[in-house]
């Protein structure tokens, strides 16, 4: 597992596999990926993608 980015600034470290374009969290690293540690994705009752959300978001400040 990649070492989650603490600073909230541009990393290239990321999770494979995990794309994201939330260019305001925290976790992106300011091209198409996510640094988190890990993710958790939910809720567990979803039935499509629209209806799913990334609990890692932290708002980059």
């Amino acid at each position: 597992m990649n070492n989650e980015n603490t600073m909230g600034g541009c990393s290239k470290e990321h999770i494979k596999g995990i794309k994201c374009d939330v260019k305001n969290c925290m976790y992106h690293d300011c091209e198409t990926y996510c640094t988190a540690g890990q993710i958790s994705v939910g809720p567990c009752n979803a039935t499509s993608s629209t209806e799913t959300v990334c609990a890692t978001f932290k708002e980059r400040k």
